[in-house]
């Protein structure tokens, strides 16, 4: 049997023609290692080619979604990635860039929304008192008025919300997933449990647990690589099986996040990885994984 893939979470980057702040300047020391090797066009030919191990394993890929990649100018990126898409079944759909604590956040959201290949919005909230780890200079986003204006306003918009935190703010992830109930919230990489410790992984399970008690919520698991660099199959097995058994299949998805976690291994052997974990679950269930819960949560 040949494993549909559908790669719940990618980039693809043209610096050559666009600015990419993080991309950009001297390098910093930050959590995902040195990102000089990233600092070059990562056009489709370029996805295609990597994920084109998958046939090695039994699989195909029969879709993607693209993740904003942090370009200056959010309303370029979409519209390259809308034109990227209408030439090609991959990527399928899209997740633009807005900042929700914007003035202009609901006037950016319509006009991400007008382009047909936009399902979501993705705001990175990652903060931690380490600035190694940090993405932003405040811990209350999620509970700040001025950042729930804006994500009010996607949530009547009717786009996803594609959610990426630590672990210590799980509490008011799901606090936001329990004021807005109608609203399709995914949480990216598996929560980022950063703290592999027994205790820390228990933690990050209580949080899980917490969010995934939404019907509205749903998982990716991806970006392993970005806090375990020298990753095994062994290493991240507890983080996957855990993320399911907490959300269940038809709620979990997993995604490359290439080209970042190209960092650390390449495409063939991270969904060997994938494959490998969960070999035990029924023909269904595996479905459900790899393509059947991005299919339905992105609305592909």
């Amino acid at each position: 049997m040949t494993l549909d893939v559908i790669d719940a979470h990618h980039h693809l980057c043209l610096l050559s023609q666009a600015s990419y702040p993080w991309l950009e300047g001297a390098p910093v020391p930050r959590y995902h290692g040195d990102d000089l090797p990233l600092r070059h066009d990562y056009q489709l030919a370029d996805y295609l080619t990597d994920a084109e191990e998958l046939t090695t394993l039994g699989a195909r890929l029969v879709g993607s979604v693209h993740i904003e990649n942090g370009a200056a100018d959010s309303l370029w990126e979409s519209e390259w990635v809308d034109g990227v898409i209408r030439s090609s079944a991959i990527p399928t759909v899209q997740v633009a860039k807005v900042d929700l604590t914007a003035p202009d956040a609901a006037d950016l959201i319509a006009r991400h929304a007008a382009r047909p290949s936009v399902r979501g919005v993705r705001d990175i909230l990652n903060w931690h008192p380490d600035p190694l780890y940090t993405h932003r200079d405040r811990a209350d986003l999620l509970i700040a008025p001025d950042w729930r204006r804006g994500f009010t306003a996607l949530a009547a918009s009717g786009l996803a919300f594609d959610l990426q935190v630590f672990p210590d703010q799980l509490t008011h992830a799901a606090a936001l997933a329990a004021d807005f109930g109608d609203a399709r919230i995914v949480l990216d990489h598996a929560g980022m449990p950063i703290d592999r410790s027994d205790t820390g992984l228990r933690s990050w399970r209580k949080g899980m647990q917490a969010l995934a008690a939404h019907p509205n919520t749903a998982v990716k698991v991806s970006a392993l690589g970005t806090n375990d660099h020298a990753w095994t199959t062994d290493s991240i097995r507890r983080i996957v099986l855990e993320t399911i058994d907490v959300f269940g299949p038809h709620r979990t998805m997993f995604g490359s996040n290439f080209p970042v976690d190209g960092l650390y291994s390449t495409f063939g052997r991270l969904y060997e990885a994938f494959f490998a974990i969960t070999a035990d679950f029924s023909e269904p269930e595996r479905d459900l994984l790899f393509a059947g819960a991005a299919r339905s949560f992105y609305r592909i």
